[in-house]
């Protein structure tokens, strides 16, 4: 398996939205084939998101993903990320704030996947079916919504 880690680079889009504008992350201009990723949510405006690029066979796993790209919540609530895709295929995106940047999984932390599955406090990690997303030759979007714990429930910021 190869894996990916690309340093961050500003990658200037002419269609990003003006919410998330200089803030996409993860690319060159030599990438042949990308997703940008257009986190819409977060609950705060600090700490940094990681996008991890995961197929089938090493989801969720650690150490498994296919590609990462970290990037700076830089004062807003929406990010886009470009990740680096090895080729086209089927994927599954993991998506992570980590609001206080403390480098660890906390309360206050969310995490968002491809396809926006339902998640519940028993169930925080779906399967790759429901996230999976065909993704062809050169530059494709996903938009994912951050989910945070509320209480005993799981779910985007209210």
């Amino acid at each position: 398996m190869i894996r990916y880690a690309f340093p961050l680079a500003i990658l200037t889009l002419a269609a990003a939205p003006a919410a998330a504008e200089g803030n996409t992350a993860g690319c060159t201009a030599t990438t042949t084939h990308r997703l940008i990723v257009d986190i819409r949510g977060l609950r705060a405006s600090t700490g940094g998101v990681r996008v991890q690029l995961y197929d089938e066979a090493g989801f969720l796993e650690k150490g498994r993903w296919l590609a990462r790209v970290e990037a700076p919540a830089g004062g807003r609530r929406s990010v886009e990320v470009c990740i680096p895709v090895p080729h086209p295929g089927t994927y599954g995106i993991a998506v992570r704030h980590d609001a206080n940047a403390n480098g660890k999984s906390d309360s206050g932390d969310g995490g968002a996947f491809s396809r926006d599955p339902k998640l519940s406090i028993l169930r925080l990690k779906p399967a790759f079916a429901q996230v999976a997303i065909p993704l062809g030759a050169g530059t494709s979007r996903v938009a994912v919504t951050m989910n945070y714990r509320h209480g005993l429930s799981v779910g985007p910021e209210r």
